[in-house]
């Protein structure tokens, strides 16, 4: 069965927005972690910004302006919400970045259009709802099979080899994340029965990004996650749960990364709902009354 659809990682709000995110079908979840769409609409003059630290992974949208790669990124960023708007995303699994691209290192944090002109055809008549009566659960549900079709019709073409060799890169991110044991790449090299040189090629072919910032970011997204949860939670006692060295190398990474304290990040986005963007799965946002649209 394919894993649940998870907010894991997003870490603040989005006034008048929603978000669905729907599982994969079993035939695809080698392939695509979740379906996820998101929706907003603000008034004139208002802008949402948000602080997107997305997973170590790729996102292959569909937007209304086009279909986008958006490869993994190293570092958090700002994505700037007004109007109307929505987005069809399928968050990938090591696996099915190939489907995409030959060089996932190629967009560390950058992002590529894809040809896709029937599928954002499709995908644009879908998110335009039809009939005015019409379940807008079962339109955001016609959008996403489309994209899981157009995923199915790119794994027709893979070969034999990289499904193998990404089934292995899906169980080294799966190691990652589940956050046990492995707090080095000799760790998870270990783990996979594999060398760590044979892990370097693995993460560089399907996710972009080296072992250590896979591991370097799982941390962060963790951190960010538990001091907004408890702003006020013990940081040295946190610090060494996940591996850090001390409080302090904790406090520089969360600041390096997010740019703010993991403290005063924890205050200023306690009790804050949880809403996605198209590059990522940890977001942070603020509303901007009397922004231009």
């Amino acid at each position: 069965m394919s894993e649940p659809p998870t907010t894991r990682g997003h870490l603040t709000p989005g006034p008048r927005a929603t978000v669905t995110r729907l599982p994969a079908p079993d035939d695809v979840a080698h392939l695509v972690r979740q379906l996820w769409v998101p929706e907003w609409e603000l008034p004139p003059g208002e802008r949402v910004e948000q602080l997107v630290l997305g997973y170590p992974a790729s996102n292959a949208v569909v937007e209304p302006e086009g279909v986008t790669l958006h490869g993994p990124t190293t570092r958090a960023s700002t994505r700037v919400l007004s109007g109307r708007g929505w987005a069809v995303g399928a968050l990938l699994r090591p696996a099915g970045v190939l489907l995409f691209t030959d060089s996932p290192a190629g967009l560390l944090d950058a992002s590529a259009p894809l040809e896709a002109p029937g599928l954002h055809r499709a995908v644009l008549e879908a998110m335009a709802g039809g009939a005015p009566d019409r379940d807008p659960a079962a339109r955001r549900e016609q959008a996403a099979a489309l994209l899981v079709d157009h995923v199915r019709a790119r794994a027709a073409a893979v070969s034999g080899d990289a499904v193998r060799d990404g089934v292995l890169a899906n169980r080294m991110v799966d190691l990652v994340e589940a956050g046990a044991g492995a707090r080095s790449p000799e760790d998870l090299a270990r783990e996979l029965h594999v060398s760590v040189r044979s892990l370097q090629r693995l993460a560089a072919r399907f996710v972009g990004m080296p072992p250590q910032l896979l591991l370097r970011r799982r941390r962060l997204q963790e951190a960010a996650e538990r001091m907004r949860a408890d702003p006020a939670g013990d940081l040295g006692a946190l610090a060494a749960e996940l591996g850090f060295a001390d409080q302090s190398h904790l406090t520089r990474e969360f600041r390096s990364v997010l740019g703010a304290t993991p403290r005063g990040y924890g205050r200023s986005r306690a009790g804050q709902e949880q809403l996605p963007v198209p590059q990522g799965a940890v977001t942070a946002a603020t509303r901007r009354p009397g922004a231009g649209m």
